[in-house]
């Protein structure tokens, strides 16, 4: 396992990091298999796990809470609020009322007394930066974070949050979110200069593109991932964009094979490399998934293979546009684009 410096803070983490997306229902995963898939990553050198309140609606946050008793000071613990918690119209968002309330609510959940990392799932466009900062700020003084960061952030958002907390003398954001992945490559354009620019920890969810990087989607076969059970529109190879991740998947498919690395290890080889990224997130549902992961714990690409990745993907483009979170509204509704 390799290790980088979380953005400026001084903290060590590795390079491959456990999502628990997957503990709960969202992955059927009982806690005892939760419990097995921390034991694999921390043995084999994770040192950063990270979960969100709205994952399996507080099932995942309950679940890594018991797999981590008696070792949490070991770990790196991160966690996400901002999505809707129920139908309640304030239990969602970035607002200090909110905040407050679901930070508590997740660390009873995690049975903690504190989180290393707490970060907004996603930018509130309803509430001021000075509104959740100073939230943020206070929670950080109080001891209940160490440190707080962005999930999928549109790189504006992300200076405007870092000129905000100048202006007002407020902590800062010091970690960012974003999807990344061979596929995926839209990110390289703007999020990842302005994380270099400011010094931003960078943790990158979704290397495997949902799945269309793990091997187990060719040409010629089936799809029966699980994300293709609850997500069928984004895996039917009759909708373009859908057959150009196909025909990319088999170009880079051979690219591995030369190389002599397996899928997972070209895919999550490449999101490591970007000098801008920390870590990836990986989140296996299985022990057969999390080795397959592990393997690519100390992969290195050589220049060779990521210009041919280029070739395949060129630098900052999405295969996939409208599926990013984070792409401005007026791109995908073109009222907002007209008078």
């Amino acid at each position: 396992m390799q290790y980088r410096t979380l953005g400026h803070t001084g903290v060590q983490v590795s390079t491959l990091a456990l999502g628990a997306m997957n503990f709960g229902s969202i992955g059927r995963t009982t806690q005892d298999e939760a419990t097995a898939l921390v034991d694999a990553a921390l043995e084999a050198g994770i040192n950063l796990i990270d979960t969100a309140d709205r994952y399996s609606d507080g099932e995942s946050e309950e679940m890594v809470g018991k797999a981590i008793a008696g070792r949490r000071d070991d770990i790196v613990l991160a966690t996400k609020a901002a999505m809707p918690m129920g139908d309640e119209r304030n239990h969602r968002g970035a607002s200090r009322r909110w905040l407050v309330t679901a930070l508590d609510d997740s660390l009873r959940r995690l049975g903690v007394d504190h989180v290393d990392l707490y970060q907004i799932h996603r930018w509130d466009p309803a509430t001021s930066d000075e509104e959740t900062l100073s939230a943020l700020t206070d929670l950080q003084r109080a001891g209940k974070i160490r440190y707080f960061g962005s999930s999928t952030f549109p790189a504006h958002r992300i200076v405007q949050a870092q000129w905000a907390a100048r202006e007002h003398h407020l902590g800062r954001y010091v970690t960012e979110q974003p999807s990344y992945s061979v596929l995926q490559r839209g990110i390289e354009a703007h999020v990842l200069p302005v994380a270099e620019q400011y010094g931003l920890g960078v943790l990158v969810w979704s290397p495997l593109a949902s799945g269309w990087l793990s091997g187990a989607i060719r040409e010629g076969r089936e799809i029966t991932t699980s994300r293709s059970a609850f997500m069928p529109e984004r895996f039917d190879t009759s909708i373009p964009s859908n057959r150009a991740r196909l025909d990319a998947v088999e170009r880079l498919a051979r690219i591995a094979d030369e190389a002599g690395l397996t899928m997972i290890q070209l895919a999550l080889g490449f999101a490591t490399a970007h000098p801008a990224v920390t870590s990836a997130l990986i989140g296996p549902r299985t022990p057969e998934h999390l080795a397959a992961q592990l393997a690519a714990a100390d992969t290195v690409l050589p220049a060779d293979v990521l210009d041919a990745i280029d070739t395949v993907v060129a630098p900052g483009t999405d295969l996939a546009a409208h599926e990013k979170f984070d792409t401005p509204p007026a791109l995908l509704d073109p009222a907002l684009r007209r008078r």
